[in-house]
């Protein structure tokens, strides 16, 4: 590169964010080093801000400013409902079709024997105290269609096995908009077995 070493730096670190490869990288920073005042400041500002004040929620995993989220602290969420998501941008994906009115739990990951992640490392074992400490009647399994997120579903359902909560998971199969010919065949024999009255 041609900017200098603490250019090639930011460059290096912008390249690492989702969707920034290195060519988009280097068109972000050069407009960051052409706006300078009006939006390379503020960003740097911003980004100070959020690194010395940002957290985890304690009781769900979203991230906060306070020791609790918004939706943990609202009086309004159902508090008896748990949608138990392997991210927070699962939570906030929930959270922007606004139909969900519990609240959340965020596991951090799903188990994955292949890339090391075993049930101590995610945060199941909160979740149990959670759901069996609190008044929790249901426990929603938003988890992704995956197998890594499957076994993990199949894991928390062992885990609260014993407890009189009911367990569900989100439905699957011909997404709205979907067309058959376009839809795997994974897809389309989990709508076909989850077919409901008409």
């Amino acid at each position: 590169m041609s900017g200098g070493s603490e250019v090639d730096k930011l460059i290096d670190l912008m390249a690492k964010l989702p969707g920034l490869g290195p060519v988009s990288a280097r068109r972000a920073v050069l407009t960051l080093i052409r706006k300078k005042t009006r939006l390379m400041r503020p960003l740097a500002k911003a980004m100070a801000e959020v690194e010395a004040t940002v957290r985890e929620c304690a009781i769900c995993g979203n991230i906060t400013v306070h020791t609790y989220c918004d939706i943990c602290r609202n009086p309004k969420r159902n508090q008896s409902l748990v949608c138990v998501v392997e991210s927070v941008a699962d939570l906030w994906a929930m959270e922007r079709s606004g139909a969900f009115k519990g609240r959340y739990f965020v596991l951090g990951g799903v188990l994955s024997a292949l890339d090391g992640v075993t049930p101590e490392s995610l945060r199941v074992p909160l979740l149990v105290s959670q759901v069996v400490e609190g008044d929790v009647s249901e426990v929603i399994l938003a988890l992704n269609a995956t197998i890594d997120g499957q076994t993990t579903a199949h894991y928390i359902a062992e885990q609260l096995a014993g407890d009189q909560v009911r367990l569900t998971s989100l439905a699957q199969g011909v997404p709205i908009g979907g067309e058959l010919n376009y839809l795997d065949d994974g897809t389309i024999t989990t709508a076909l077995n989850a077919r409901k009255a008409f």
